[in-house]
Protein backbone atom coordinates (compact mmCIF):
# COMPACT_ATOMS: atom_id res chain seq x y z
CA UNK A 1 0.00 0.00 0.00
CA UNK A 2 1.48 3.36 -1.01
CA UNK A 3 2.00 6.05 1.62
CA UNK A 4 -0.84 8.17 0.21
CA UNK A 5 -3.26 5.24 0.20
CA UNK A 6 -2.22 4.27 3.73
CA UNK A 7 -2.82 7.79 4.99
CA UNK A 8 -6.25 7.80 3.33
CA UNK A 9 -7.01 4.53 5.09
CA UNK A 10 -6.00 5.99 8.47
CA UNK A 11 -8.24 8.99 7.70
CA UNK A 12 -11.09 6.53 7.14
CA UNK A 13 -10.23 4.93 10.50
CA UNK A 14 -10.45 8.37 12.15
CA UNK A 15 -13.66 9.37 10.40
CA UNK A 16 -15.31 6.07 11.35
CA UNK A 17 -14.15 6.48 14.95
CA UNK A 18 -15.67 9.97 15.09
CA UNK A 19 -18.94 8.80 13.51
CA UNK A 20 -19.39 5.89 15.89
CA UNK A 21 -18.36 7.93 18.93
CA UNK A 22 -20.87 10.68 18.10
CA UNK A 23 -23.59 8.12 17.38
CA UNK A 24 -22.96 6.72 20.86
CA UNK A 25 -23.34 10.21 22.32
CA UNK A 26 -19.85 10.16 23.86
CA UNK A 27 -17.41 13.09 23.90
CA UNK A 28 -13.73 12.73 23.09
CA UNK A 29 -12.90 13.24 26.76
CA UNK A 30 -15.37 10.58 27.86
CA UNK A 31 -14.08 8.04 25.35
CA UNK A 32 -10.51 8.88 26.30
CA UNK A 33 -11.20 8.19 29.97
CA UNK A 34 -12.69 4.80 29.07
CA UNK A 35 -9.68 3.70 26.98
CA UNK A 36 -7.03 5.31 29.23
CA UNK A 37 -5.83 8.08 26.92
CA UNK A 38 -6.58 11.81 26.89
CA UNK A 39 -9.47 13.35 25.00
CA UNK A 40 -6.86 15.17 22.93
CA UNK A 41 -5.47 11.83 21.80
CA UNK A 42 -8.92 10.73 20.67
CA UNK A 43 -9.14 13.93 18.62
CA UNK A 44 -5.76 13.20 17.04
CA UNK A 45 -6.85 9.64 16.21
CA UNK A 46 -9.97 11.04 14.54
CA UNK A 47 -7.89 13.48 12.49
CA UNK A 48 -5.36 10.74 11.56
CA UNK A 49 -2.58 12.80 13.15
CA UNK A 50 -1.62 9.97 15.48
CA UNK A 51 -2.30 6.26 15.18
CA UNK A 52 -3.53 4.26 18.17
CA UNK A 53 -1.65 1.25 19.43
CA UNK A 54 -3.42 -2.10 19.17
CA UNK A 55 -4.50 -2.28 22.81
CA UNK A 56 -6.09 1.17 22.49
CA UNK A 57 -7.94 0.07 19.32
CA UNK A 58 -9.21 -2.98 21.22
CA UNK A 59 -10.42 -0.84 24.14
CA UNK A 60 -12.19 1.52 21.71
CA UNK A 61 -14.07 -1.47 20.31
CA UNK A 62 -15.10 -2.42 23.85
CA UNK A 63 -16.16 1.12 24.78
CA UNK A 64 -18.18 1.68 21.60
CA UNK A 65 -19.32 -1.97 21.26
CA UNK A 66 -18.16 -2.09 17.65
CA UNK A 67 -17.55 -5.85 17.41
CA UNK A 68 -13.78 -5.54 16.83
CA UNK A 69 -13.87 -3.32 13.75
CA UNK A 70 -11.17 -0.91 14.93
CA UNK A 71 -8.84 -3.71 16.01
CA UNK A 72 -9.31 -5.38 12.61
CA UNK A 73 -8.69 -2.11 10.78
CA UNK A 74 -5.57 -1.58 12.88
CA UNK A 75 -4.24 -5.04 12.00
CA UNK A 76 -4.92 -4.47 8.29
CA UNK A 77 -3.17 -1.11 8.22
CA UNK A 78 -0.19 -2.21 10.30
CA UNK A 79 0.25 -5.37 8.22
CA UNK A 80 0.43 -3.37 5.00
CA UNK A 81 3.26 -1.08 6.04
CA UNK A 82 7.01 -1.60 5.59
CA UNK A 83 7.95 -1.85 9.26
CA UNK A 84 7.75 -4.56 11.87
CA UNK A 85 4.62 -4.47 14.06
CA UNK A 86 6.48 -3.29 17.14
CA UNK A 87 8.17 -0.40 15.29
CA UNK A 88 5.33 0.76 13.06
CA UNK A 89 3.77 3.19 15.54
CA UNK A 90 7.16 4.70 16.37
CA UNK A 91 7.81 5.23 12.65
CA UNK A 92 4.52 7.08 12.32
CA UNK A 93 5.34 9.34 15.28
CA UNK A 94 8.83 9.99 13.90
CA UNK A 95 7.30 11.89 10.98
CA UNK A 96 5.47 14.21 13.38
CA UNK A 97 8.33 14.87 15.78
CA UNK A 98 9.83 18.34 16.13
CA UNK A 99 12.87 16.96 17.98
CA UNK A 100 14.43 13.51 18.12
CA UNK A 101 17.15 12.56 20.60
CA UNK A 102 18.65 9.10 20.20
CA UNK A 103 21.27 6.93 21.85
CA UNK A 104 22.77 4.17 19.71
CA UNK A 105 24.99 1.75 21.67
CA UNK A 106 26.03 -0.72 18.96
CA UNK A 107 24.78 0.18 15.46
CA UNK A 108 24.44 3.45 13.52
CA UNK A 109 20.88 4.81 13.92
CA UNK A 110 18.43 4.00 11.14
CA UNK A 111 17.98 7.65 10.17
CA UNK A 112 21.73 7.95 9.53
CA UNK A 113 22.29 4.66 7.70
CA UNK A 114 23.48 4.36 4.12
CA UNK A 115 21.72 1.91 1.85
CA UNK A 116 24.57 -0.62 1.85
CA UNK A 117 25.03 -0.42 5.63
CA UNK A 118 21.28 -0.96 6.16
CA UNK A 119 21.43 -3.94 3.83
CA UNK A 120 24.28 -5.46 5.84
CA UNK A 121 22.33 -4.94 9.08
CA UNK A 122 19.24 -6.69 7.70
CA UNK A 123 21.25 -9.54 6.18
CA UNK A 124 22.94 -10.17 9.53
CA UNK A 125 19.58 -10.67 11.25
CA UNK A 126 17.85 -12.38 8.29
CA UNK A 127 20.52 -14.68 6.79
CA UNK A 128 18.01 -16.95 5.01
CA UNK A 129 15.69 -14.22 3.70
CA UNK A 130 15.04 -13.70 0.00
CA UNK A 131 16.54 -10.78 -1.88
CA UNK A 132 13.04 -9.36 -2.36
CA UNK A 133 12.44 -9.33 1.39
CA UNK A 134 15.79 -7.68 2.15
CA UNK A 135 15.18 -5.10 -0.58
CA UNK A 136 11.78 -4.28 0.96
CA UNK A 137 13.36 -3.76 4.38
CA UNK A 138 16.06 -1.51 2.94
CA UNK A 139 13.49 0.56 1.02
CA UNK A 140 11.54 1.10 4.22
CA UNK A 141 14.63 2.27 6.05
CA UNK A 142 15.69 4.60 3.25
CA UNK A 143 12.17 6.07 3.16
CA UNK A 144 12.60 7.00 6.82
CA UNK A 145 15.83 8.91 6.14
CA UNK A 146 13.97 11.36 3.93
CA UNK A 147 12.71 13.30 6.93
CA UNK A 148 16.24 14.65 7.44
CA UNK A 149 16.09 16.17 3.94
CA UNK A 150 12.78 17.98 4.48
CA UNK A 151 12.70 21.72 5.06
CA UNK A 152 10.64 20.99 8.18
CA UNK A 153 12.98 18.27 9.42
CA UNK A 154 13.11 17.68 13.18
CA UNK A 155 16.01 18.76 15.33
CA UNK A 156 18.02 15.53 15.45
CA UNK A 157 20.56 14.86 18.17
CA UNK A 158 22.20 11.45 18.53
CA UNK A 159 24.78 9.96 20.85
CA UNK A 160 26.80 7.10 19.35
CA UNK A 161 28.75 4.80 21.59
CA UNK A 162 32.26 4.32 20.21
CA UNK A 163 31.35 0.64 19.76
CA UNK A 164 29.00 1.71 16.93
CA UNK A 165 32.03 3.22 15.16
CA UNK A 166 34.24 0.16 15.61
CA UNK A 167 32.03 -2.93 15.29
CA UNK A 168 32.21 -3.94 11.60
CA UNK A 169 28.88 -4.07 9.78
CA UNK A 170 29.45 -5.44 6.30
CA UNK A 171 32.94 -5.09 4.83
CA UNK A 172 35.47 -2.34 5.72
CA UNK A 173 34.44 -0.24 2.72
CA UNK A 174 30.81 -0.23 3.83
CA UNK A 175 31.86 0.90 7.32
CA UNK A 176 34.14 3.64 5.98
CA UNK A 177 31.40 5.04 3.75
CA UNK A 178 28.84 4.84 6.58
CA UNK A 179 31.08 6.86 8.90
CA UNK A 180 31.88 9.33 6.11
CA UNK A 181 28.13 9.79 5.62
CA UNK A 182 27.61 10.62 9.30
CA UNK A 183 30.52 13.07 9.23
CA UNK A 184 29.08 14.74 6.11
CA UNK A 185 25.68 15.20 7.80
CA UNK A 186 27.46 16.77 10.76
CA UNK A 187 29.37 19.19 8.53
CA UNK A 188 26.13 20.14 6.78
CA UNK A 189 24.64 20.81 10.25
CA UNK A 190 21.76 18.48 9.42
CA UNK A 191 22.37 16.47 12.59
CA UNK A 192 24.21 16.91 15.86
CA UNK A 193 26.28 13.88 16.86
CA UNK A 194 28.26 13.11 20.00
CA UNK A 195 30.41 10.04 20.57
CA UNK A 196 30.45 8.30 23.94
CA UNK A 197 34.02 6.97 24.08
CA UNK A 198 35.09 3.65 25.56
CA UNK A 199 36.97 5.65 28.19
CA UNK A 200 33.65 6.89 29.61
CA UNK A 201 33.24 3.48 31.22
CA UNK A 202 29.93 2.55 32.82
CA UNK A 203 27.02 4.76 31.89
CA UNK A 204 23.22 4.95 32.21
CA UNK A 205 21.14 2.54 30.12
CA UNK A 206 24.16 0.47 29.06
CA UNK A 207 23.38 -1.51 25.92
CA UNK A 208 19.89 -0.04 25.53
CA UNK A 209 18.79 1.95 22.52
CA UNK A 210 16.92 5.09 23.61
CA UNK A 211 14.82 7.35 21.45
CA UNK A 212 13.03 10.45 22.71
CA UNK A 213 10.58 12.40 20.54
CA UNK A 214 9.09 15.84 21.16
CA UNK A 215 5.97 17.11 19.38
CA UNK A 216 4.29 20.41 18.67
CA UNK A 217 0.94 19.54 20.25
CA UNK A 218 1.39 16.22 22.03
CA UNK A 219 3.35 14.99 25.06
CA UNK A 220 6.87 13.66 24.56
CA UNK A 221 7.31 9.95 23.88
CA UNK A 222 10.10 7.46 24.55
CA UNK A 223 10.80 4.45 22.35
CA UNK A 224 13.06 1.62 23.49
CA UNK A 225 13.89 -1.54 21.60
CA UNK A 226 14.89 -5.04 22.62
CA UNK A 227 15.18 -8.38 20.85
CA UNK A 228 12.35 -8.45 18.30
CA UNK A 229 10.37 -6.08 20.49
CA UNK A 230 9.84 -2.40 21.12
CA UNK A 231 7.99 -0.21 23.60
CA UNK A 232 6.47 3.25 23.26
CA UNK A 233 6.15 5.07 26.57
CA UNK A 234 4.54 8.44 27.21
CA UNK A 235 3.79 8.26 30.93
CA UNK A 236 5.24 11.58 32.21
CA UNK A 237 7.28 10.16 35.10
CA UNK A 238 8.83 7.50 32.85
CA UNK A 239 9.68 10.06 30.16
CA UNK A 240 11.23 12.31 32.82
CA UNK A 241 13.47 9.50 34.08
CA UNK A 242 14.57 8.56 30.57
CA UNK A 243 15.29 12.21 29.79
CA UNK A 244 17.48 12.36 32.90
CA UNK A 245 19.39 9.27 31.72
CA UNK A 246 19.85 10.83 28.30
CA UNK A 247 21.18 14.03 29.86
CA UNK A 248 23.75 11.98 31.78
CA UNK A 249 24.80 10.27 28.55
CA UNK A 250 25.08 13.65 26.85
CA UNK A 251 27.26 14.95 29.68
CA UNK A 252 29.59 11.91 29.49
CA UNK A 253 29.92 12.02 25.68
CA UNK A 254 32.54 13.99 23.79
CA UNK A 255 31.26 17.31 22.42
CA UNK A 256 30.49 17.41 18.68
CA UNK A 257 33.76 19.14 17.75
CA UNK A 258 35.71 16.39 19.54
CA UNK A 259 33.42 13.63 18.21
CA UNK A 260 34.09 14.44 14.56
CA UNK A 261 37.79 13.38 14.74
CA UNK A 262 36.76 10.10 16.42
CA UNK A 263 34.35 9.34 13.58
CA UNK A 264 36.86 10.36 10.88
CA UNK A 265 39.63 8.32 12.53
CA UNK A 266 37.44 5.21 12.62
CA UNK A 267 36.53 5.73 8.95
CA UNK A 268 40.21 6.01 8.01
CA UNK A 269 41.05 2.84 9.94
CA UNK A 270 38.41 0.95 7.94
CA UNK A 271 39.77 2.42 4.70
CA UNK A 272 43.26 1.18 5.57
CA UNK A 273 41.81 -2.24 6.32
CA UNK A 274 40.01 -2.22 2.95
CA UNK A 275 43.23 -1.39 1.10
CA UNK A 276 45.10 -4.28 2.73
CA UNK A 277 42.47 -6.94 2.01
Amino acid sequence: MANGSRQAAWEFFGAELKRRRENAGITQVELGSRVFVSGGYIGQFEQAIRKPQRDVAERIDEALQTDGIFERLWRKLIKEQPYTDYFAHAAELERLATEICEYAPMVAPGLLQTREYARAVFLASNPFASEEYIDELVRGRMDRTRILKDATRPVYWTILHEAALRIPVGDPGIMARQLDHIAALMRERTVLVQVLPFSAGAHPEMGKMLWLMEFEDAPPTVYTEGVRSGSLLDEPTVVKRVRASYDLLRAAAAPPEASMPLIESAAEDFRRCERTT
